[in-house]
């Protein structure tokens, strides 16, 4: 029988302070193991069976964001969530966080979780895990069978809307629910539906966000977005990009507008794919939508 994908509101008698990581994890139909890629011990979210789908996600977060999604994907893929490094349950390990070592680090991922005679995995890409999937495409897309970018960053130069910009400089000087929330307000398209549609969900997701931001591989993961993410991608970079690729954007979207996708799809053929209702991050403000788009990209016909 196919796993069942949970409601938003499926953990409403889970205590979320002793373990909120858990607490959102609860039910959804994965395992966890630590792998070592380029000397970063990484915590990886595995489930299903399938071809195989690399999920990454966003700055200062894990690959509990994808927990959403992950249940229906995981009814035809193998799901592979990784907290990229200095984030979530993963170290920095010891090389400098840029973008050698992004590339290293994603390249012994596949080797560890996608090997023979499995097919080269879609590689999904969320903000910074977009920016690192791109540069991993250009580089070495001869290891994928097609790049998916949501919301990426990298195709453009990274200039938020100044409530963005000042919501976000906020949190991370001062992470408090208060900074968190505010923040959250830019960051979603209707946070109050958010708040609602997440129900005992939101106090987990809330204390762990915190717990991320508080910790002391924050400001690790704050070098790896700065050298990483905020960086644009050269075109000529961009266009080594040879493996079959599709843009996901959120149309409210404040940090990364939406007419940076529209360039990139013209500019390079790209198919673009607009979630309505959505902000930065569609898998998380309109998970089904996505899910449907991201369908009809992985099953075409």
């Amino acid at each position: 029988m196919a796993p069942q994908r949970p409601s938003r509101s499926d953990h409403l008698d889970t205590p979320p302070a002793a373990d909120p990581r858990s607490a959102l994890l609860s039910g959804v139909p994965v395992a966890e193991r630590t792998v070592r890629c380029a000397g970063v011990s990484t915590a990886v979210l595995e489930g299903g069976d399938g071809p195989p789908l690399i999920l990454l996600h966003g700055p200062g977060e894990s690959a509990v964001n994808w927990r959403w999604c992950i249940p229906e994907l995981t009814t035809t893929h193998r799901v592979i969530a990784p907290d990229l490094p200095a984030h979530g349950s993963s170290d920095r390990g010891s090389r400098p966080l840029d973008e050698d070592l992004a590339l290293d680090w994603l390249d012994e991922l596949i080797d560890a979780t996608c090997p023979p005679p499995a097919a080269p995995p879609v590689l999904v890409g969320h903000v910074l895990g977009g920016a690192i999937a791109a540069r991993f495409a250009a580089a070495r897309g001869d290891r994928l069978g097609h790049l998916v970018l949501v919301d990426s960053l990298g195709l453009a130069r990274f200039r938020p809307s100044r409530r963005f910009l000042t919501a976000f400089v906020r949190f991370v000087a001062r992470p408090s629910e208060a900074t968190y929330t505010r923040f959250m307000d830019q960051c979603a398209y209707d946070l109050d539906a958010l708040r609602t549609e997440m129900a005992g969900d939101w106090t987990a997701f809330v204390a762990y966000n915190l717990a991320l931001a508080r910790s002391p591989e924050a400001k690790a993961a704050g070098g790896l977005f700065r050298r990483v993410g905020i960086p644009r991608i050269p075109e000529a970079t961009l266009s080594r990009i040879r493996v079959p690729t599709t843009l996901i954007w959120g149309r409210h979207d404040r940090a990364l507008r939406l007419r940076i996708a529209e360039r990139a799809s013209e500019r390079f053929g790209w198919p673009l794919h607009v979630i309505e209702d959505a902000a930065d991050d569609p898998p998380r403000d309109q998970p089904e939508a996505f899910l449907r788009t991201l369908r009809r990209v992985l099953d075409p016909s």
